[in-house]
């Protein structure tokens, strides 16, 4: 007999939030994502605008792509607790090196991670 949908979901659900929780207590994720102090790539997608009114979208965002540095252990540790304030001043350090699109990348639909 196996489980039913709804329970293997639990299953499924409760195995990766415990494995989250096992990268981040051992401290591998954070070891990984620092990479000896090289970092990792970051891609960052804007913002969907397709249900913004025309008249106040921005203009056209593209993905942009930058290596983060330096702050991944500070950055897991935050996620981890829960800490969105915390996050959230990571997040703007991370945007800063966008120059002038700084302010277009301060919410983003997602990010993707290389490595």
């Amino acid at each position: 007999m196996s489980p039913t949908a709804a329970n293997r979901d639990k299953i499924d659900s409760a195995y990766w939030g415990r494995r989250r929780e096992n990268l981040i207590r051992s401290g591998w994720l954070a070891r990984h994502l620092d990479n000896n102090g090289r970092g990792q790539r970051m891609e960052i997608y804007p913002v969907d605008q397709a249900h913004v009114p025309e008249a106040r979208r921005r203009p056209t965002l593209s993905q942009r792509t930058l290596t983060v540095r330096y702050m991944w252990v500070d950055l897991v540790d935050a996620w981890a607790k829960k800490d969105a304030d915390t996050v959230d001043e990571i997040w703007d350090d991370v945007i800063s090196d966008l120059d002038s699109d700084y302010g277009a990348y301060a919410y983003v639909s997602s990010v993707g991670i290389s490595g």
